[in-house]
């Protein structure tokens, strides 16, 4: 879809613009990346990532803090599927990992629509995970 040329947008059941919330491994940066551009230049509200590696902000006691982190973003990240209309999965080759497959579960969980970068690649070129 191309919104250059006068087309609508996607929209949600409520007529504005669909949610969409990316998942997968943070090994993915960069088709994380495309993923969202390509979503946004289509007219949706993309809700991503918030980072892809622990930054390193001086003074910060990772000691205190590293054992709840992770329950912490994985918390955040199940409130971004709940915000979505649709979640897309940023699966290149197909690889999910244990936290993405939890983040598909919990989204079929509540009824949301699920979209696979790999599953969409393999119809439009033929080129997706290999069985």
């Amino acid at each position: 879809m191309n919104l250059m040329e006068g087309q609508q947008a996607p929209q949600s059941a409520e007529g504005e613009a669909k949610v969409i919330t990316l998942c997968g491994s943070t090994r993915f940066e960069a088709e994380f990346v495309e993923v969202n551009q390509r979503l946004t230049m289509e007219g949706c509200v993309v809700i991503s990532l918030g980072m892809f590696s622990l930054p390193d902000p001086p003074d910060y006691d990772w000691t205190v803090d590293s054992a709840d982190l992770r329950g912490r973003l994985g918390g955040v990240h199940f409130q971004k599927i709940r915000m979505a209309d649709e979640v897309y999965i940023v699966d290149p080759g197909g690889y999910l990992g244990e936290s993405t497959r939890r983040e598909i579960a919990y989204a079929e969980s509540l009824g949301k629509p699920v979209r696979y970068l790999s599953r969409e690649r393999l119809a439009r070129t033929g080129d997706g995970p290999q069985e």
